[in-house]
């Protein structure tokens, strides 16, 4: 499982261009009941799970994200981890990006952990290294949304914040569908601005998402898998966020990896004679 991901279908990549009547056709509804006589009493209608205010504020969000060009933001990755006595451990990642549709990525992690920076110009993908002075470089499918698939399958590179730079953002909930959606309220204290707050559910994870009440953009994303033995919790934060039309000319590339050692580019630890069998998707 990966941190901060809010992946409703387990083989697939927060993805939010929701179609609204598309969408409500594939939420489970509770069965009808059952009449009895003719003379039983109708049982009072259901509340309805999934709130029309939680699904405004998340198309709203999914509309900004899907419509931005080109835009930067910094996500730091949270989650947990067991020592070995069992106590829970707190780890943190942050990723600062840089993305223009359809076809470029840039993010720069300086830790924590080993710095890296992973850059993407609709042709290529390139991993590097600068402490090791190692670099891994492969053909790349021409799209953001195929070359993160294909990233994981070649090399077990995954991005916390994947949801959010899909053409997409929201498919997760179509694809899949919800079993409940509701509007908690509203923050002042995250993102230091104020939030809309929204939980969701389907069959295999939990998550709170806190959303920009006046840009509609994503402040943080806690994530719970219920049926994972641990029951971890994945928390991303997004800060610095900027849209624009486009990126400054060759955010996408560096002259820095040139000299550094070609490896290729496959998972951590791969041998030769490894078999080469797909990573497991989170």
């Amino acid at each position: 499982m990966k941190p901060g991901r809010l992946r409703f279908r387990g083989s697939r990549a927060l993805s939010l261009t929701l179609a609204m009547l598309g969408l409500l056709g594939l939420i489970r509804q509770p069965a009808s009941a059952q009449s009895g006589g003719g003379s039983a009493t109708p049982a009072p209608a259901a509340a309805d799970p999934i709130e029309r205010k939680a699904m405004d504020t998340l198309k709203a969000a999914c509309d900004v994200l899907a419509g931005a060009k080109a835009m930067s933001f910094t996500a730091t990755s949270t989650y947990e981890k067991a020592a070995r006595n069992g106590q829970p451990l707190y780890y943190a990642v942050q990723n600062r990006v840089t993305m223009q549709r359809p076809d470029k990525l840039r993010v720069i992690t300086p830790g924590d952990g080993i710095p890296d920076a992973f850059y993407y110009d609709g042709k290529s993908v390139m991993a590097y290294v600068p402490s090791a002075e190692v670099v891994a470089i492969a053909s790349a499918p021409p799209t953001i949304d195929d070359m993160v698939d294909f990233v994981w399958n070649a090399a077990a590179i995954y991005f916390p914040f994947v949801d959010v730079i899909l053409s997409r953002p929201c498919d997760v909930f179509e694809h899949e569908g919800l079993n409940s959606a509701f509007y908690v309220g509203q923050s002042h204290v995250v993102g230091d601005t104020v939030t809309d707050m929204v939980a969701v559910a389907a069959d295999n994870v939990q998550a709170e998402l806190w959303i920009g009440v006046q840009d509609h953009l994503p402040r943080m994303v806690r994530v719970v898998y219920p049926h994972e033995p641990a029951h971890a919790l994945y928390q991303t934060e997004y800060t610095d966020w900027k849209l624009m039309e486009a990126a400054e000319p060759g955010a996408f590339t560096t002259n820095k990896a040139e000299k550094a050692q070609r490896i290729p580019f496959q998972p951590p630890g791969t041998t030769a004679t490894a078999p080469n069998t797909a990573p497991t998707r989170p």
